[in-house]
């Protein structure tokens, strides 16, 4: 059988994981149901299917990539804890404190989300590590301030993949570069940046969160979440479940260790910094061979395109733990046995984490299996006319982000057919570049079951369903001012 002739049936895992993570909050169980019921379309007894659903979770190993994501997720809990425990993440809550301190209790509120926003921005590295940085320095302040967890796991979710998607120099860019040179781009890196004047949804959700802070612009749902805990509720709504493992949030310094904001900022620049390097190291080998005789700028750009995303974030986060334990180590903080110690718990704490994204790593998987991201691009194909175009672009790519919870294997289906479908059109090619890239990180956003999406939900440690249900109103309006954004670009020409 091939992909298209499963057709609708296509859709039954991804559509049954969505329906039942949000009517039971239990995104293990729908995720797992969604995967059983793909491996029934796929066909077989009840002992095939069995058997293929446990070797679908196996097979997610079997691609390096996965691997490596999962690994250098774990990792950075490890670098949370040995931060915590040096006194970097108290010294940073200090420094926080006394700024604030000098403004009213509205103004420390604002200041202090508007903070863990540009934090986001800052940590443009990856994705998950945006977040997670985010949502566990961010969250005791929140606590201590009364902001519900709701409004962190929102700021955090919408200050990563937004930012990532916007610069090209982290494990996003390299990626989208990577599709772009297959498709025979002789120049990606300048139509990556090219498209980043068009990625409407980005910009739109990176800019709404500090109007939304600063104006309170809260829907009902965020405005209930924010009264709770001002009025001294709980900081988990009724029936909700904390996505985090106690390790992150109970890791503290001891009494006598100095609180110095520095021991926090090593590893988190260090990682910005690593992360472009390894990129340039990975790629280069391919830069030579595409450009034996360029300059060691060009070279350098050439492999930035070129290099591997995930090796390099891997390396940059070990690479990152590695600096932190040298220079913890140098200053008498904590003897080696204590931070293996502390590594060993910082990585059990992301063991939900590993496990939900094995879980959504498989889903994709066998989506791709079925073709129900080509089977809804195709189906959505003949509708690309003029100045629909690239507006139905967006649509159709934020409708398989959501579906299948992966705004990588999003890409991977939509930029080959978004690039000659704008070319018929009479488009610029970068606008339907944009279009794709940005209908992927609205869908993500939009979906119970993305993994970038349930991160957001354990950095915060806030119940996932309630992150999904309050952050949805705002990423459907940055979906709705894209859509008119793109239809007034094709118009206008």
């Amino acid at each position: 059988m091939t992909p298209d002739t499963y057709g609708f049936l296509s859709l039954v895992p991804p559509l049954l994981a969505v329906v039942l993570a949000i009517a039971t909050r239990q995104v293990y169980i729908s995720l797992l149901a969604g995967i059983v019921a793909g491996q029934m379309v796929l066909g077989g007894s009840v002992i095939d299917v069995f058997l293929s659903t446990l070797q679908r979770f196996v097979g997610v190993f079997e691609d390096p990539g996965n691997t490596r994501t999962i690994l250098f997720s774990c990792l950075v809990g490890a670098l949370i804890v040995l931060m915590q425990k040096s006194g970097g993440v108290a010294g940073f809550i200090d420094w926080v404190q006394k700024i604030i301190a000098r403004k009213s209790a509205e103004g420390a509120t604002k200041q202090v989300q508007l903070l863990a926003w540009a934090t986001g921005i800052l940590v443009f590295v990856e994705s998950s590590i945006s977040v997670l940085t985010v949502g566990t320095l961010f969250r005791p302040l929140f606590d201590n301030m009364k902001i519900s967890r709701e409004k962190l796991a929102y700021i955090a979710d919408s200050s990563s993949a937004p930012v990532c998607i916007l610069l090209p120099l982290n494990a996003w860019g390299a990626f989208i570069m990577g599709l772009l040179a297959t498709q025979g781009e002789s120049n990606p890196l300048g139509m990556f940046v090219q498209s980043m004047a068009y990625a409407f949804y980005p910009i739109v959700a990176l800019l709404l969160v500090p109007l939304v802070i600063w104006f309170g612009w809260d829907f009902s749902g965020m405005q209930m979440a924010d009264a709770r805990v001002q009025a001294g509720g709980p900081v988990i709504s009724a029936g909700g479940v904390a996505m985090t493992g106690t390790e992150l949030t109970e890791t503290l310094p001891e009494a006598e260790t100095p609180k110095r904001a520095v021991n926090m900022l090593l590893p988190i620049v260090s990682m910005v910094l690593l992360m472009p390097t390894f990129l340039a190291i990975t790629g280069w080998e391919a830069a030579l061979s595409l450009n034996p005789t360029g300059s060691s700028w060009d070279l350098f750009i050439t492999a930035l395109g070129q290099g591997s995303g995930s090796t390099s974030v891997l390396a940059a986060v070990t690479g990152a733990l590695t600096l932190s334990i040298i220079a913890y180590r140098a200053q008498g903080l904590m003897n080696l046995r204590e931070m293996s110690e502390l590594t060993l718990k910082g990585l059990s704490a992301m063991l939900p984490l590993a496990l939900l994204m094995l879980f959504a790593f498989a889903i994709s998987s066998l989506c791709k299996e079925l073709g129900t991201g080509t089977y809804v691009a195709s189906y959505a194909a003949d509708y690309l006319v003029g100045w629909l175009g690239p507006a139905l672009i967006f649509l159709v790519s934020g409708f398989i982000a959501f579906s299948t919870g992966t705004s990588w294997g999003t890409f991977a289906i939509m930029v080959p057919i978004a690039l000659p479908v704008a070319t018929a059109l009479g488009i610029d090619p970068a606008i339907g570049l944009a279009a794709a890239l940005g209908g992927g990180v609205f869908g993500d956003h939009c979906s119970p079951i993305s993994d970038t999406t349930i991160l957001a939900s354990m950095a915060a440690a806030t119940d996932h369903i309630d992150h999904v249900r309050t952050q949805l109103p705002y990423a459907l309006i940055g979906g709705g001012i894209a859509i008119l954004g793109y239809i007034v670009l094709a118009v206008v020409g």
